[in-house]
Order: C-alpha cells, then sequence, then structure tokens
C-alpha cells in the first residue's frame, strides 16, 4: 500500500534571508484564531533557511456551504485583530514578501496612510521604474495615493488580522472545509482579503462574500471599496506579470477620482 506523505516540503534555493521564516510566523499568527471560530490554517512541522514543511492538506473540492463558512470564519480571523494598520505578524520583526516582491510592515496608526505608502505606491513606482506605466499614469495614481493616505477613504474599524495575499490558489477546499496557505500576514483592512478573492474569483465567491458581510457586520457602500483594495495588487501584478495588469489598474484607479 502506498502511503500518502504527512507533510509537504516548499523549498526555493537562494531565498532571500527570513523568507520562509516570515511566512511561517504568518501563519502561526492566523491561526491563532482558530480557537475563536477563525478559518483553518495550515499548520508550519518546520521551517529553515530555503525551506518550510507544512501539514499535508487532503483536497476534496469547494461545496455550498464551505463557501458560507469560508466568509463566516474570515471574518472571525479578522476580528482576532492586529496592533496597528501594517503590523508584521507576532514574532517576526524582518522583511516581508508578497510571493516574491518585498515589502514593508511598518506599523501606521491609519490604514490610509499605511495602504497609500507601503503597499500601493511603492508598486505603482516600480511598475513604471520597468516602463508598465507612462508618466502620466503614474501623477494620477500618485493623486490618488495622496489622497488615500490623507484618511479620505478611512473608516472606524480597526486593525484587522488579515492574510494579505488571499487568491483562490491559496485557498484549499479541504475535507471539512478551507484552508488558507500561503500568506502575507499583517495588520490590515478586512475588505483587502475579499478584494483579491474577488479580484481572480474564486468558487462560491458570492456566499463568501454575503456570509462575510453579514458576520462582519459591513455598512451599506462596503462592495463600491471593493475596487480600491484591489489597487495593491493589481500594481503587484503591473510590475511582475506586464502592462495588462497596469491598463487593468489604472482603470480601476479611475473609479475613485
Amino acid at each position: 500500500m502506498v502511503r500518502e506523505p504527512r507533510s509537504h516540503r516548499k523549498e526555493r534555493p537562494g531565498a532571500p534571508p527570513g523568507f520562509f521564516e516570515a511566512e511561517a510566523c504568518g501563519l502561526r499568527w492566523l491561526a491563532e484564531a482558530e480557537a475563536d471560530g477563525g478559518t483553518r490554517i495550515v499548520r508550519v512541522l518546520d521551517v529553515g533557511e530555503g525551506f518550510i514543511d507544512l501539514e499535508q492538506v487532503h483536497v476534496s473540492g469547494p461545496t455550498r456551504e464551505a463557501a458560507d463558512e469560508l466568509g463566516r470564519s474570515l471574518a472571525a480571523t479578522h476580528r482576532a485583530g492586529a496592533p496597528a494598520f501594517g503590523s508584521p505578524p507576532e514574532g517576526w520583526e524582518g522583511p516581508a514578501w508578497i510571493g516574491r516582491q518585498g515589502q514593508s510592515n511598518v506599523p501606521e496608526p491609519s490604514w490610509g496612510r499605511f495602504y497609500a505608502e507601503q503597499r500601493v505606491r511603492p508598486f505603482v513606482h516600480a511598475a513604471a521604474r520597468v516602463g508598465h506605466l507612462d508618466g502620466r499614469a503614474l501623477s494620477g495614481l500618485d493623486d490618488l495615493c495622496d489622497r488615500i493616505a490623507s484618511g479620505e477613504f478611512d473608516d472606524d474599524r480597526p486593525p484587522a488580522r488579515i492574510h494579505g495575499d488571499l487568491w483562490s490558489g491559496n485557498v484549499l477546499w479541504a475535507t471539512g472545509g478551507a484552508c488558507l496557505i500561503d500568506p502575507a500576514a499583517h495588520g490590515g483592512h478586512g475588505l483587502t482579503d475579499l478584494a483579491m478573492l474577488a479580484l481572480f474569483g474564486a468558487p462560491g465567491l458570492e456566499r463568501v462574500l454575503d456570509s462575510y458581510a453579514e458576520a462582519g457586520a459591513l455598512p451599506n457602500g462596503w462592495r463600491d471599496l471593493i475596487g480600491l483594495h484591489q489597487l495593491h495588487p493589481l500594481a503587484v501584478h503591473a510590475v511582475s506579470h506586464g502592462p495588462s495588469y497596469a491598463v487593468e489598474l489604472v482603470a480601476v484607479a479611475a473609479r475613485y477620482r
């Protein structure tokens, strides 16, 4: 009889120092919320330079019930909170990444300043440097970043404990419900995770969003802000995946001018 492996090793030779250690801290920090109904997070079994060992998750496929539960449990994970917007996961004070691109996690008292200066603007300028955004587009995006940083779009919701890279590929539909992997965890706004799911699509997306909105007591009009929270992943992809994402980035940004 062939036994299925009990662990899964991810390796990246030449990974920058702290790459997998940051991931491990993010996974453990998010997993703390499970005791209060948070979404299941893949278990870290071991971590070291250039590798991380994770529990083997047995995938069974999405169901309507699992989509509903993901929305409810994600709201509970977010309610676990963070010390500030931009706070790194507990136990980690080093560099941060989304995918293979570096980003910062420096605590800020307001979401707008954190989001504009540590998430959107750095990648917008990086996209311009590699030739994927022209000067006019860059100027318009800088103006929008100034408005975001001013607090124009802030609300009274406290910092949430977010996954930070919640596209559908990082949601495993396992036996018993969803299990999350590969975070860029930090203190942020809960809509950021929903916006990532909506940007790239996910099974049962509307059920996830509706159940989250109810469990998270989202105010009326929250869907109108989803695009604002998509600026970061679009800018990230504009750097790494080319001008087509830059075109979409500019189009989404135009909704908020």
